[in-house]
């Protein structure tokens, strides 16, 4: 059997020869190849770690923009979504008011027709639904949301033929009732005495200076409101701020709101004679104790309801 030797030669000391067969050379060959094939294969799969870790951060990345990006566009519908809600909400509570008033008008028409024997039934039917002409032109961008302004639309413009004819209405009454009487000129309660004056006030809520358009007469809860001169009710019921509201149209431009009451005494249309009781005092809206919130307006403006009560 052949052999090899190999010798190792320290640059000092005893030289040493080691004796190997040729299976046994073959075997430390083979040994060593292993060896650094183990080696190149851990070099590699550390490298591959390495990259595999890499990847996995950059998924891990993308994957979180993507979760963010998701989120802020679901954000955004959602505002978007919600914003189209309010503003759906808005329409339809616009048209829910306008309704209310249509139908108010429409009742107080009636009244005021059937109370006159001077207008011609005929002429004022509130019963009839307005005329409206007109060719329709098709809309391809006709969207739900302004199909509901067109509806919006369509009921102010009922309200403003309706109120055309009140108008006319109301023209033919003043000749039954002059200026004088028409004005307001009766303390709109019994008993009381006014507590707040019209005009710049400190408001009793916020503290802060505001335009109180009215005077308020302080009185016991449940108090007799009469009404400051002969009319017409044109609104009874709650309003905002008002609490318990009574509006009375007196002729030539003339109207009286009586606000904050507990509880109100006559309904839409019914005439009403100066000091007729309309309801009771209260503290029912936007108020601090009972009292009777009073307010004089003459085509809309508001006036100094002092100047239309008697002088004690």
């Amino acid at each position: 059997m052949s052999h090899f030797s190999i010798m190792l030669v320290p640059d000092t000391g005893q030289t040493k020869t080691y004796r190997l067969s040729k299976m046994r050379l073959r075997l430390v060959i083979l040994s060593a190849l292993l060896l650094l094939s183990f080696g190149f294969l851990g070099i590699y799969g550390i490298f591959s770690n390495y990259k595999l870790r890499d990847n996995l951060i950059l998924s891990q990345t993308t994957i979180q923009k993507e979760r963010q990006r998701f989120a802020q566009l679901k954000s955004d519908f959602e505002t978007q979504l919600k914003e189209e809600e309010d503003k759906m909400s808005v329409y339809a509570r616009s048209l829910g008011q306008m309704q209310a008033r249509l139908s108010r008008l429409d009742s107080l028409g009636k009244r005021l027709v059937e109370a006159t024997p001077a207008l011609a039934k005929s002429e004022f039917n509130f019963d009839v639904q307005p005329a409206f002409g007109g060719p329709r032109i098709p809309d391809e961008n006709h969207t739900a949301d302004i199909q509901l302004f067109d509806q919006v639309k369509y009921i102010d413009a009922q309200i403003s033929s309706l109120n055309t004819q009140l108008m006319a209405v109301d023209y033919i009454l003043q000749d039954n009732i002059d200026e004088k009487n028409a004005r307001p000129h009766t303390w709109p309660s019994e008993g009381g005495w006014l507590s707040s004056y019209f005009g710049i006030r400190t408001d009793p809520f916020t503290g802060k200076k505001a335009m109180h358009r009215g005077i308020d007469i302080a009185n016991r809860l449940g108090a007799p409101v009469l009404a400051g001169s002969r009319g017409i009710v044109v609104y009874a019921g709650k309003m905002k701020g008002y609490g318990y509201l009574v509006e009375i149209e007196h002729g030539y431009g003339f109207r009286t709101r009586y606000g904050h009451m507990s509880a109100i005494t006559i309904t839409v249309g019914d005439v009403v004679e100066a000091g007729q009781m309309v309801g009771r005092v209260g503290s029912s809206g936007r108020s601090t104790g009972p009292h009777l919130h009073y307010e004089v307006r003459r085509n809309s403006q508001a006036l100094n309801p002092e100047k239309f009560i008697p002088r004690s």
